[in-house]
């Protein structure tokens, strides 16, 4: 076998989100709905789950796979996740359009946001949750304290 001429596989960045999904070929399918993501490659395992699944959305790699208990891994509490996936697209208003379209829950509607993004958070199906953004604004450092302040109540320091 050839040795790897890079560390890193190409097309990808050194931090590559993984997640394990119940129904990973549901949700392949899912995010290429709501986030026209592109399946990159798929390695199908026992039962018809998959092992490995890898999606591209924009220029973002992500990989997945289904949940497999029975080789070990731990239990996961499905819809209660601790992070966001932050997906920078364009126009943000035709994406948070096309998610709820395919099933997402608006959980902060979009509007545009003190810190130069126009923004919104949904969740997905499968219980991840999503914040969809355009940057549309570059505000100075006297900005941001000036618009916190206003939307805190308290005054700017």
């Amino acid at each position: 076998m050839p040795k790897a001429k890079n560390p890193i596989p190409e097309g990808f960045r050194t931090l590559t989100l993984h997640l394990t999904v119940v129904g990973a070929e549901k949700y392949v399918d899912f995010l290429k709905r709501a986030f026209n993501a592109v399946e990159v490659r798929r390695s199908p395992g026992p039962g018809g789950k998959l092992m490995h699944a890898h999606v591209r959305i924009g220029d973002a790699d992500l990989m997945l796979n289904d949940h497999f208990p029975e080789f070990g891994s731990p239990p996961i509490a499905q819809g209660n996740w601790p992070f966001t996936l932050n997906l920078y697209v364009p126009d943000a208003d035709a994406v948070f359009a096309q998610a709820v379209a395919a099933g997402c829950q608006v959980v902060m509607p979009l509007a545009d946001q003190f810190w130069g993004d126009r923004y919104a958070q949904v969740k997905d199906p499968f219980g991840f949750n999503w914040a969809i953004a355009t940057h549309i604004e570059d505000p100075t450092p006297e900005e941001l304290k000036e618009r916190e302040a206003k939307l805190f109540g308290g005054a700017a320091t």
